[in-house]
């Protein structure tokens, strides 16, 4: 029984899964939407959406601050000019929004092993 225990262990060692969650946030920067399975869809959903707060509060802190949090959102993503399209172009398009940044879609069961696929993209506003 998994009583009290959170998160999605999708089958996966911890260094899988941590593996998975970047590549995942990389593409869904990257790409704005992308179409995975459910499960994978909930996993990335809240580490998305803590980077782009994290991107979106250091907009009105110092020097120091936005410093910092570019360093943290570095070390969660690992990708440089990821870190720039965050800071520069996608946590400005959120400025006045209380969280909620992602939707999910249902797309209905994959043919394979009927999976519920689901499409994942960043709000437009």
């Amino acid at each position: 029984m998994r009583h009290k225990i959170a998160g999605y262990r999708l089958g996966r060692t911890k260094d899988q899964r941590t593996g998975l969650r970047r590549t995942m946030v990389k593409q869904l920067f990257t790409h704005e939407r992308i179409q995975t399975t459910r499960a994978k869809a909930m996993f990335i959903r809240g580490e998305a959406e803590k980077l782009i707060t994290l991107a979106r509060r250091s907009g009105k802190g110092t020097d120091v601050d936005k410093m910092n949090a570019r360093r943290m959102a570095a070390a969660r993503i690992g990708d440089a000019t990821l870190v720039k399209k965050l800071f520069d172009e996608i946590a400005p398009r959120f400025e006045n929004r209380n969280g909620g940044y992602t939707r999910i879609l249902k797309l209905g069961p994959r043919l394979g092993d009927s999976s519920e696929m689901v499409l994942i993209e960043l709000v437009e506003e």
